[in-house]
């Protein structure tokens, strides 16, 4: 199934804990390009050698690990789960994943990475363009205004000195890129349930969403 969404919606924690509820295989397509973006940082490359750049998106060596702390990233064995979740990795993550040829390789990774099914993959253009065909598709939001309070909160907790005004402008700069990117742009895929998680805890949306994924396997 796939869970689209702007960034601070809360698809990832969504997403992950109706993964564990029905037994499937989570998959976070943002965290692939954050590692990306991780990885072209470390190394120096520019982001207008867009050569260096899909070539290390073909070569990085990326897994996901279900443990007893969640899901852990690792990039050539080494753990990036929290390195990749720097503010600075997400807006340069931003900027590479606008690159056309990145998004297709990233497409052909992400369906390979679903081959059998059973997975619930989320991220900004997957009822669009990775799987149109999922059988349940769900469009996460909320408002601009609670998207950067979450994120705030969340970067708050992880020990990140930064202003509310700040995280509200990464926002909206990001919502900026992801909607008129030329190469799979965010928008409600067609035939997904759009929910409003704004006034809505984490627990609320998983019920909301199994709710409406039972009565997909019931039709």
């Amino acid at each position: 199934m796939a869970v689209d969404g702007p960034s601070g919606a809360g698809k990832s924690t969504a997403a992950r804990l109706l993964a564990r509820r029905l037994g499937y295989r989570y998959i976070d397509t943002g965290a692939m390009y954050r590692a990306l973006a991780l990885l072209v940082k470390e190394k120096g490359i520019s982001l207008e050698d867009r050569e260096a750049i899909e070539r290390e998106c073909r070569q990085m060596g990326l897994t996901f690990e279900e443990g007893p702390q969640g899901i852990t990233v690792a990039l050539g064995g080494r753990d990036v789960s929290k390195e990749i979740r720097d503010p600075l990795i997400g807006a340069l993550a931003s900027r590479i994943s606008a690159l056309p040829e990145v998004r297709r390789i990233m497409v052909e990774r992400q369906r390979g990475m679903a081959e059998g099914g059973g997975v619930v993959m989320e991220g900004r253009d997957i009822g669009s363009v990775v799987f149109p065909d999922a059988e349940v598709k769900i469009f996460l939001d909320a408002s601009p205004e609670e998207r950067a309070r979450r994120r705030y909160r969340e970067l708050v907790e992880r020990g990140v000195r930064v202003s509310e005004a700040e995280v509200r402008g990464d926002i909206e700069a990001r919502d900026h890129r992801d909607s008129t990117r030329e190469a799979a742009p965010l928008r409600v895929p067609r035939g997904a349930v759009r929910i409003d998680s704004t006034e809505l805890d984490v627990h609320e949306v998983v019920e909301a969403i199994t709710r409406i994924v039972m009565k997909s396997l019931e039709e």
